[in-house]
């Protein structure tokens, strides 16, 4: 691999780690840092980064370990995210399916940020970041076939809290 470039290498992957941090600490400030430290590291190591094959992979590996060390150090709680974004410019809509779409996105993300943490990492490198089922097992340092199955519950996770919320009711 050629030599690391801070701005050509290293800068382009800041959102994706900010939007795994996110997804793990479910805290817009404590994913800033995490990002910063993960950047920091990665470009500290750089010198060792060329034996590595992905270095999205790698950095997101690195982020996912310093969130779960500062997690287990500070015993956090889950808190949920706020609610920035969850209103699109659609003007076709009415207020009432408005508000219903924008009720569902929030249980939807209530389900979500409830899940543990393994879970909700899958999905967030998986459906969200799309990355391979190769580059998303090794960030999660997992063999591919389980984290497929981690995924797979993590899906069926969210489909039976969805369909429990909306057939019977909260």
């Amino acid at each position: 691999m050629k030599e690391i470039d801070f701005r050509q290498d290293l800068l382009p992957l800041k959102d994706k780690i900010y939007r795994v941090g996110l997804r793990i600490t479910l805290n817009a400030q404590e994913a800033e840092d995490l990002t910063q430290d993960t950047l920091v590291r990665a470009w500290t190591r750089r010198a060792e980064l060329a034996g590595v094959k992905n270095l999205e992979a790698f950095c997101i590996t690195i982020c996912r370990n310093l969130a779960l060390d500062r997690m287990a150090r500070a015993e956090n709680a889950n808190q949920p995210l706020e609610a920035a974004g969850t209103e699109a410019c659609d003007t076709a809509p009415g207020p009432d399916e408005r508000l219903e779409r924008d009720e569902k996105l929030q249980r939807v993300h209530q389900i979500f940020n409830a899940l543990p943490e393994r879970l909700r990492t899958a999905l967030q490198l998986r459906d969200i970041e799309g990355l391979s089922y190769a580059e998303a097992a090794g960030a999660m340092e997992l063999t591919e076939a389980a984290f497929k199955v981690t995924l797979h519950r993590a899906r069926k996770a969210v489909k039976t809290q969805y369909e429990k919320i909306e057939n019977y009711g909260l």
